[in-house]
């Protein structure tokens, strides 16, 4: 087998991804990488300190059903799934690339599987629906929501959660690796648990 070059962590919206490939990442000495500045697609649907709700995520999630809200997120992926493997293949094929580590929700299982690189190992990061929840009305700060804000996370939320179990659908039918976050899991042990994932495999 050859010297593992790149390493995916995927998965839903607030698994903590993105903390735990720069651990990760700063641990090996590798670069880091996030899928969500390849290409746009409506974020959020929250106000944040830099910004009100664009008009046009507020729209996306208002007027979709959360089947719809997923089958255009991942028609998004699939659109973005060439960019994406280009990014994946040079890191793994090139030696005088740096070594990647690359998170972020385009990283679809069915994708992922059809890269037939040695050198590129994958986990995916999952989570209870309770915890999701909690994490999403927090960063969000649900209670001091307007009834319109609050609708437009509920529906965030629902979709995240079906991204999830379908992802999770996915991991167990094609044999791939995932783990599970809890509260307790710090950013650091979670890099190690996703270290020990891959050499398992």
């Amino acid at each position: 087998m050859e010297i593992l070059r790149v390493i995916l962590i995927g998965g839903s919206s607030h698994t903590g991804k993105t903390t735990i490939a720069q651990t990760l990442a700063l641990k090996l000495g590798w670069s880091c990488a996030s899928t969500d500045y390849l290409a746009r697609h409506p974020g959020r649907p929250w106000r944040t300190k830099q910004r009100d709700i664009p008009p046009h995520v507020i729209d996306h999630y208002s007027t979709l059903s959360i089947d719809e809200l997923f089958t255009d997120v991942l028609q998004h992926y699939q659109r973005l799934w060439p960019v994406t493997s280009a990014l994946i293949a040079a890191h793994a094929t090139d030696p005088a690339a740096e070594r990647l580590v690359l998170e972020g929700s385009a990283l679809w299982p069915e994708y992922v599987a059809t890269l037939n690189l040695e050198n590129v190992k994958a986990v995916w990061l999952t989570a209870s629906d309770e915890l999701f929840q909690k994490r999403m009305y927090m960063e969000s700060q649900y209670e001091q929501a307007s009834a319109q804000e609050r609708l437009l996370i509920q529906k965030f939320l629902a979709r995240t959660i079906l991204y999830n179990q379908k992802m999770m659908a996915a991991i167990q039918q094609l044999g791939l690796a995932s783990l599970e976050i809890t509260e307790q899991d710090s950013p650091d042990n979670m890099a190690d648990r996703c270290l020990e994932a891959l050499h398992a495999r």
